[in-house]
């Protein structure tokens, strides 16, 4: 329609209210009086401005391809901002579920004598400097008296140096186990003679290795610092005569063996574990998602540890396994051998670093692995080290094969894990002091977080029994405590006040203060004395767990949504009870991870800031066109009548049903889109962005208020960027526009 005849249609609209068409209107002689006195009249006037705008609205929406461009911009912003913002806001929760679910609970509390912040997944090799909080049972009453606390969970998060062994080390562990069933007659003896002969001479095969390998490294090196114990030791456990008389005395020999020889094949470096200390009961009750993967919990009031699934695959399982495995999930994945730079390399090292394997094979493990090889490649060789490389060179057609008989055939001839469940490992850390200290506990399990198996955030930190962290970290626990007493009283040794201590060392003491020393035969037998009990089978009681030192506690609300109500009432509690704590949420006690959070959400306010700015100029650049298209039309309306405001609210009006068509549809199809996703899910890119989708998938969802909130955005950018056409588009001189062409 030409903007004269659009002129002609919206006058003869103007001229039917005139004739009693419509409803009285804005533009019509208004009686003052009869309006004052019937409001009712009013609002039936006011109801037909608005028929009336909305009609000619939609009338004129469809004059102009300009409006459809500016409904297109309109819809396709609401359509972005919808998506967008369903998308960020959940990725934003889901990483709230891994972070509160996985270590940090809803609140963390700290000493506010701490020299760092709280970081629960800060730098991999070291832990934040937090001062101590002496007597949790105490901490414990104070947090609990306030109604929101559902559970408070005691912990420390520290890192300490593993050393898994070596291949020296599990095969003394295999000669070990198979002299222990002979000596206490366990299963057949003639078998076990035959495993005892051949699993020794593995180890004197591997400890001849370690003496060519040490001689080597002297001449390469002369100037390495090498101690004449050592190469005594590797000497005498190389002699003929320490093997013949290896029957005699097998459990010494073993320990001379475990002690002087094997830590000297550095062919594993140890590894850096972070882990929490905790009560792990509590913990495993408040934190509902932890599973336990392999073994099982450790009992409760015992020390004990539990090793991330993640890390017992990654870090203490036999490389070449590893390999396999981690070949097999990327070919799940899509990826192919024939065309993965990676994955060849992966196959390549298979093929070629074969000394975990070999190292593991005693005679007669050699002779089946070398039967069972020969049978699957359909080859006569009968070195082992050749048949191994010639599996592992897989590829697409085969690899599938190769895996399930590894896996059955292989694997239960070796050693899969450098630490079995079970088995004891040896942590060594600094304390709070700086001195060296370690702990050696039992394995009970590996554990994951339900959603997060392969997360490397969730499963970087293992879990230790608070007790044994206590020890680690350098605090006194009650068995320590106990055994200093019980030297000082066995020494005669008592406390001394400085004045004391002064006068004994300057101005000559008492004999009962200083005397000469004198050399004393110590019995072993007096020095074991006292109690037999192993600490490890020792039950501590609840008191003995909560009356000690922790860092910080994980704080569990009944409602989580009530956080900063509970955060504020908690500092009121510790203010009360005189402790000086800093009460953190989830997201700032993250550390690092919890920062990405917020940079998500700014990543959103940014995101809904460019797309404000954006539609404002080129909308009101768009309407400012239109309404230039439209002097004439305009014109005509003020000539026949039509004040200012009709006109100035025609615009806006047509602007408002433009949005609510456009964002309207732009809120629908964007829905449309979330609800589709949250039903089928975004599977993750990687195992690492696991961890900020909450598992293998990112199911999305949408709210009503977010799409509300949306649209109210949307129209009030479009209304702004409205205004400047709007009032220009009153501006417009009757005659002036009456006389001028389209």
């Amino acid at each position: 329609m030409k903007p004269a005849q659009r002129a002609s249609s919206d006058k003869r609209d103007v001229l039917e209210y005139a004739h009693g068409s419509f409803p009285p209107c804005a533009i019509a002689p208004r009686p003052p009086v009869l309006l004052v006195a019937s409001p009712l009249l009013v609002g039936v006037a006011l109801m037909g401005l608005v028929l009336l705008l909305v009609r000619l609205a939609f009338r004129n929406l469809l004059s102009s391809f300009l409006y459809v461009v500016v409904g297109g911009l309109v819809l396709l912003g609401t359509f972005l901002l919808v998506t967008g913002g369903a998308l960020l806001d959940s990725v934003g929760s889901a990483m709230g579920h891994s972070i509160r679910g996985s270590l940090a609970g809803d609140l963390q509390v700290y000493s506010a004598r701490s020299r760092d912040p709280l970081a629960l997944w800060g730098a991999p090799d070291q832990a934040p400097d937090l001062a101590p909080l002496d007597d949790f049972s105490r901490l414990k009453r104070t947090l609990t008296s306030v109604p929101e606390v559902e559970h408070v969970v005691p912990l420390g998060i520290n890192v300490a140096s593993l050393n898994p062994g070596n291949s020296l080390d599990i095969a003394l562990g295999d000669l070990r186990q198979a002299v222990t069933e002979r000596q206490g007659g366990q299963g057949d003896a003639a078998a076990l003679d035959t495993t005892i002969q051949d699993r020794k001479a593995l180890v004197r095969q591997l400890v001849q290795v370690l003496s060519q390998e040490m001689a080597g490294a002297r001449e390469l090196a002369s100037e390495r610092a090498w101690s004449p114990a050592d190469g005594e030791a590797l000497a005498h456990a190389s002699s003929e005569g320490f093997w013949a008389g290896f029957d005699a005395a097998p459990f010494d020999a073993l320990e001379f063996l475990e002690n002087r020889v094997a830590p000297q094949m550095a062919e594993v470096a140890p590894a850096l574990v972070r882990f929490a200390g905790t009560d792990l009961t509590a913990f495993q009750k408040a934190f509902s998602g932890l599973n336990i993967v392999d073994g099982e919990p450790v009992p409760q009031g015992r020390r004990g540890f539990l090793v991330s699934k993640l890390f017992y695959e990654d870090v203490l399982k036999l490389k070449t396994a590893r390999r396999m495995d981690r070949i097999r999930e990327a070919l799940a994945g899509g990826q192919t051998l024939a065309t993965s730079a990676e994955l060849q390399r992966l196959v390549e090292d298979n093929r070629t670093q074969l000394r975990d394997i070999v190292y593991q094979l005693d005679a007669s493990r050699t002779r089946t692995l070398v039967e069972r090889l020969r049978g699957e490649l359909g080859s006569k060789e009968e070195r082992v080290e050749t048949l191994l490389g010639a599996f592992f060179a897989t590829d697409d057609a085969n690899f599938a094969r190769r895996y399930d008989f590894f896996y059955a055939q292989v694997a239960p001839l070796l050693s899969l894990y450098r630490v079995k469940v079970g088995d004891s490992l040896t942590l060594k850390a600094y304390t709070r002091n700086g001195s060296v200290q370690s702990v050696r506990l039992k394995v009970y399990g590996t554990f994951e977080f339900k959603g997060l198996e392969k997360a490397p955030l969730a499963g970087g930190v293992n879990l230790m029994d608070l007790m044994s962290f206590r020890d680690l970290y350098g605090y006194v626990t009650p068995e320590t405590q106990a055994e200093l007493d019980a030297l000082q009283a066995a020494g005669g040794v008592r406390e001394l006040s400085r004045e004391e201590a002064e006068r004994a060392l300057f101005a000559g003491g008492t004999e009962e203060q200083v005397s000469e020393a004198v050399p004393t035969e110590l019995s072993l037998d007096e020095l074991l004395s006292g109690p037999t009990e192993p600490v490890h089978e020792r039950a501590y009681t609840q008191e003995e767990i909560d009356r000690g030192v922790v860092l910080h506690a994980a704080v569990l609300l009944k409602d989580p949504e009530r956080l900063e109500a509970a955060r504020v009432a908690i500092a009121e509690a510790a203010k009360r009870d005189g402790w000086e704590l800093k009460v953190v949420p989830w997201d700032e006690a993250a550390g690092m991870i919890g920062r990405l959070v917020t940079v998500i959400r700014g990543g959103l306010y940014f995101a809904v800031a460019v797309i404000f700015v954006v539609t404002l100029i080129v909308l009101n650049n768009a309407l400012m066109l239109a309404n230039l298209r439209r002097v004439q039309e305009l014109g005509t309306l003020r000539a026949i009548g039509a004040q200012r405001g009709l006109v100035l609210a025609m615009v806006l009006v047509e602007t408002l049903v433009l949005g609510l068509l456009a964002s309207g549809a732009g809120a629908l199809l964007g829905g449309s889109l979330i609800r589709w996703l949250g039903q089928s899910g975004i599977p993750v890119p990687s195992a690492e962005l696991s961890f900020f989708f909450a598992g293998p998938a990112l199911h999305p969802s949408l709210s009503a208020g977010h799409v509300v909130s949306t649209v109210v955005l949307v129209l009030g950018v479009t209304l702004l960027s409205t205004l400047s056409p709007a009032l220009m588009a009153t501006r417009v001189s009757p005659l002036r526009a009456m006389q001028s062409n389209d």
